[in-house]
């Protein structure tokens, strides 16, 4: 798209007047005219009256791995899965890896798992260095509740209390 000129300022419009009085025109052409000084500004308008918005959406804080039981659980395979009686069927371990390598190899393991139709399975984030955890460690109750990978997890919790670096996911049943 072309740029639109600039107007110019009567500094510049005293300066191409000065450098034109020096300048002889072409046999048969004339000497150009000086440009058209700039419109008025327009006037000002009156303040817009402010409409009431609604307020913004608030962020959903991201979830917690607190080891809460989930709706639609009974209470025994919750006591089983909570206690760690309930093996898991296949471990993913991220350590070393990137926040992005790890989340591909979290989603992809958890889609496969879900088709084979495991029901436990266990992610080690490890506990990090930092004060509250790594990065994969944080980010991992984030990822569990974007659209592609919520529908696939029930519960989570830590296997054992002193265990932050490991979270079991208990998977829902394929219907």
């Amino acid at each position: 798209m072309p740029r639109r000129p600039r107007p110019l300022s009567e500094h510049d419009r005293a300066a191409w007047a000065d450098y034109v009085r020096h300048v002889r025109a072409l046999q048969g052409r004339e000497v150009p005219p000086p440009p058209a000084a700039p419109p008025p500004p327009p006037a000002p308008r009156a303040p817009a009256v402010a409409l009431p918005r609604a307020p913004a959406p608030r962020a959903a804080a991201p979830a917690v791995v607190t080891g809460i039981q989930p709706p639609g659980l009974d209470n025994a395979t919750w006591s089983r899965f909570r206690g760690g009686k309930l093996a898991p069927a296949r471990t993913l371990d991220l350590h070393g890896k990137t926040a992005q390598a790890a989340f591909h190899a979290l989603e992809r393991f958890l889609h496969s798992a879900h088709a084979e139709h495991l029901r436990c399975v266990e992610v080690i984030t490890g506990r990090g260095s930092g004060e509250q955890g790594g990065v994969i460690r944080r980010e991992l109750p984030m990822w569990l509740n974007l659209p592609s990978l919520r529908p696939l997890v029930l519960a989570t919790c830590h296997p054992h209390p002193s265990n932050a670096g490991s979270t079991r996911l208990l998977l829902r049943r394929i219907k």
